[in-house]
């Protein structure tokens, strides 16, 4: 009979109350602060809104082309082709960031990626728009489909750059879910967005370089002032005020930060106001990772298999972040699986989940499954097996 179990595989430690994290105040209309590894919510305020995201939402833009990039259907070295909607001379590009393009040039991906990153090019997002999708409002479909595969259900598109449209809304919670899987899905990539500086050497007219002189710096400003800062993009309308998504590592730790509706004093204010918020995360509370993808958890028994046992891994980085005032005081963690599980098993396979516990309240989970493969016996073998248990009761 399979009977589900419960092992206790870290530790237990003497109960006490758990404090919640320390109130964050901002002028933000919308603010929202999350520890990568354990997903924990150190600050949320207004963070399931919808919201116009200005040039934010540009990040969604780059992950549909860096899943072009990942699988290799695109090759940063590929060149795209610059059309009308694009130029420099069409009006709405006038008061609005861009690299300062002209219509019948090309552009490689790499400089597209960092035009949009440090730049803020509405221009580039208008180029990949068209190339990968034929016109910017089919490439709103893509964005919309990409949002909806990685968890975010709520965020909707008009356009590719992030200009004042009523079908451009985001919320702060799903800008950072946009954020996590750019950092964690695209690792070779993600390195660009903590480039300072770009300098486009293509320009095609004496207007565009003379321009181009005085636009070479990221608009995210958090890159000069706090160590540690990699990424990832800020945004601004008149009406919505400022807005940045932005992350930072201390200690080997990280969080991801959202700001919107921040009615500031240009980016250097928006960029002190983000360095605020992830210092407090970092100053009030600490994270403790248990378990990575790959480390063993726990050997499961397994019934008719060529092994006697399968061992246990994580699924995704389990992880507990807590005020640094209480620490782990109280937290246990187990595994809980099915004992024993029936052969065959394939890697992968869920085999239970891993569990911590605070006070009777369950504050983290992830999957507990199979590191490796495990054969079934043959049929004598399994009869052989199944007399050995009548006979001896084990």
């Amino acid at each position: 009979m399979n009977i589900m179990k419960s092992k206790i595989i870290t530790f237990l430690l003497i109960l006490c109350a758990t404090p919640a994290f320390a109130e964050y105040k901002t002028k933000a209309k919308s603010a929202f602060l999350l520890d990568y590894d354990s997903g924990a919510e150190i600050v949320s305020k207004s963070a399931d809104e919808l919201m116009p995201p200005s040039s934010m939402l540009k990040l969604m833009t780059l992950a549909v082309l860096f899943d072009g990039v990942k699988s290799g259907q695109i090759s940063l070295d590929d060149r795209f082709p610059v059309g009308k909607n694009a130029d420099y001379q069409d009006p709405v590009w006038y008061p609005a960031s861009k690299i300062c393009l002209s219509a019948g040039q090309d552009i490689s991906v790499r400089d597209l990626i960092l035009g949009l990153i440090v730049l803020s090019g509405g221009d580039a997002s208008v180029v990949v728009a068209e190339k990968l999708a034929g016109t910017e409002e089919k490439f709103t479909d893509m964005m919309t489909a990409k949002a909806r595969a990685i968890g975010m259900p709520l965020s909707t598109f008009g356009n590719a750059s992030g200009l004042p449209n009523d079908r451009n809304l985001m919320t702060s919670r799903e800008l950072a879910t946009l954020a996590y899987h750019i950092i964690s899905d695209y690792p070779d990539l993600y390195p660009m967005f903590a480039t300072r500086r770009f300098e486009f050497g293509e320009y095609k007219t004496d207007w565009c370089r003379d321009w181009g002189k005085t636009h070479t710096v990221n608009y995210n400003k958090l890159l000069f002032i706090m160590p540690g800062a990699d990424g990832l993009k800020t945004g601004h309308t008149d009406k919505g005020g400022y807005g940045m998504v932005a992350s930072a590592t201390a200690g080997g730790r990280r969080l991801i930060g959202v700001i919107n509706g921040f009615h500031g004093k240009g980016h250097d204010a928006l960029a002190a106001e983000m360095k605020s918020l992830l210092t407090h995360g970092f100053n009030t509370t600490t994270t403790k990772v248990f378990y990575r993808p790959g480390d063993d958890v726990t050997a499961v028994p397994v019934w008719y298999g060529r092994n006697g046992t399968v061992m246990g891994t994580v699924d995704r980085t389990f992880a507990i972040t807590t005020p640094k005032e209480s620490g782990l005081n109280g937290v246990r963690v187990l595994a809980r699986y099915t004992d024993p599980m029936p052969a065959p098993i394939h890697a992968g396979d869920v085999l239970g989940e891993v569990i911590a516990e605070r006070d009777g309240n369950v504050v983290a989970r992830t999957n507990l499954i199979a590191k490796n493969n495990v054969g079934r016996v043959r049929f004598f073998a399994r009869v052989w097996r199944n007399i050995f248990v009548m006979l001896t009761g084990r």
